[in-house]
């Protein structure tokens, strides 16, 4: 049995938590190129994203036409999103599987071939008790992803989400801990924090605390943990007590992903943010002036509906001007189901390619200067594992997995999952050349 996980790290978690019910229920998992039988759980959210899975699911129809793969199963977003027309558009698909549904898999999996008829289980949300323990974990040892919550209430205009994966729905805080805890017996020493609206946590369970007293109470029951890191959170409601707890809480690393989509206010109320410029300017100058030393990665969409070359301007002159630590960006992509779909003034892609571009080298110059600015400094990493080139990679606390920079060792025999204490010698592009100290990392 292989398995193929798309998609960002809310999919890896639903990926991981069926994965171990197929080997629980007997099937041996092996390599994707070996296996008589494939999940492939996809995502779904942008054009992209979707053409990604198609390419991935087609090329395994044809390992099936070609007699090398018995069945083939489809899970996740992107079935969630289009259900049977996607065996329209590949008909070898023998089982789909939504994201209401992850704990069908087993039974999509073992069901026994009835010709053509596909096995569907392709239920819509409904409330129900849900829990991400007992996983096979894909990531490495040392660093775990959190689902503290699920779905979203946010309602941009943009945004597929909420209509894929449902309403906030938040797991209780003694879940949460537990999960915590099986982690960090299993070798996590990272453990990072997800879901789609990561702030509004606890709203939907009555839990008045919210995040940031869930982020104080994993900092004080999470000894084993070195490192407890925010992703995914909402401008419009993170709150002063948020900040308090990022600030005093030890084992929070001073890092949060904060995506902002723009920061026009007519692209802003047109995309649904429920922020204006003026508020989001105040919570950076917040996060930066009470947060010594914290490093913000923010997200923009370029070449929404009816973005005139002034208001891209804004955008760029805004990114340029702040200095954040880490942008990432997409262009927008066109949901035909969404209130953005019915806007006017949609923008060719060739316009939409080319702002991204301005706006990812505007970040560049912005980034390399602050990576220069590193050199000659100490400070502790994680090592996660080896770059082709042998040597081994690893992150600092300002460094998130797979979307962030790196450090890159320029020496030493290290393990992955080991913290070190590092100089910054040099720069490779965004990334740091360090060489390790010697010296006990702070704890």
């Amino acid at each position: 049995m292989g398995f193929v996980s798309l998609g960002c790290p809310k999919n890896l978690v639903d990926s991981e938590r069926m994965l171990a019910e197929i080997a629980r229920s007997g099937a041996v998992i092996a390599d994707e190129s070996l296996a008589d039988t494939i999940v492939v759980n996809t995502c779904g959210f942008l054009g992209s994203a979707r053409d990604e899975a198609l390419g991935v699911i087609r090329e395994l129809a044809q390992r099936k036409r070609q007699g090398k793969l018995r069945r083939l199963i489809v899970a996740g977003c992107l079935v969630q999103r289009d259900g049977e027309r996607l065996c329209t558009a590949v008909p070898e698909i023998d089982a789909l599987v939504g994201v209401h549904n992850r704990e069908d898999i087993v039974r999509a999996v073992w069901a026994t071939p009835r010709g053509r008829q596909v096995d569907l289980y392709l239920g819509e949300y409904h409330a129900q008790p849900w829990s991400d323990q007992a996983r096979l974990r894909l990531t490495p040892a040392h660093y775990a992803y959190v689902r503290i919550s699920e779905g979203c209430d946010q309602q941009c205009t943009f945004c597929t989400i909420p209509s894929i994966r449902g309403p906030l729905r938040s797991k209780p805080p003694a879940q949460i801990v537990a999960e915590c805890a099986e982690l960090l017996a299993d070798g996590a020493r990272e453990l990072i924090l997800i879901g789609q609206d990561t702030t509004s946590y606890g709203v939907d369970i009555g839990y008045e605390p919210g995040l940031a007293g869930l982020l104080r109470e994993l900092d004080r029951q999470c000894t084993a943990a070195r490192w407890i890191r925010l992703m995914y959170a909402y401008p419009s409601v993170f709150s002063d007590a948020i900040i308090d707890a990022l600030a005093e809480c030890p084992r929070v690393v001073k890092y949060v992903d904060l995506p902002l989509q723009h920061i026009h206010d007519r692209v802003l109320r047109a995309m649904g943010r429920r922020v204006t410029r003026a508020q989001t300017e105040t919570l950076l100058h917040k996060l930066r002036t009470r947060i010594p030393g914290l490093t913000i990665r923010t997200t923009f969409i370029v070449g929404f509906p009816g973005e005139t070359d002034a208001e891209f301007q804004t955008l760029l002159d805004f990114v340029r001007d702040f200095g954040f630590d880490a942008v990432g960006a997409f262009a927008y992509s066109y949901e035909p189901e969404m209130p953005a779909a019915r806007m006017s003034g949609h923008l060719d892609d060739r316009v939409k390619a080319e702002r991204y571009a301005r706006l990812m080298e505007t970040q560049q110059a912005v980034a390399f200067a602050a990576a220069r600015r590193r050199v000659g400094t100490t400070f502790e990493i994680v090592v996660d594992g080896l770059g082709e080139d042998g040597r081994a990679l690893g992150r600092h606390a300002g460094q998130a997995p797979d979307v962030d920079a790196v450090c890159r060792l320029s020496d030493g025999a290290v393990q992955p999952g080991e913290f070190l204490t590092v100089r910054c010698v040099a720069t490779d592009g965004y990334d740091l050349v360090v060489a390790p100290t010697g010296a006990a990392p702070s704890r």
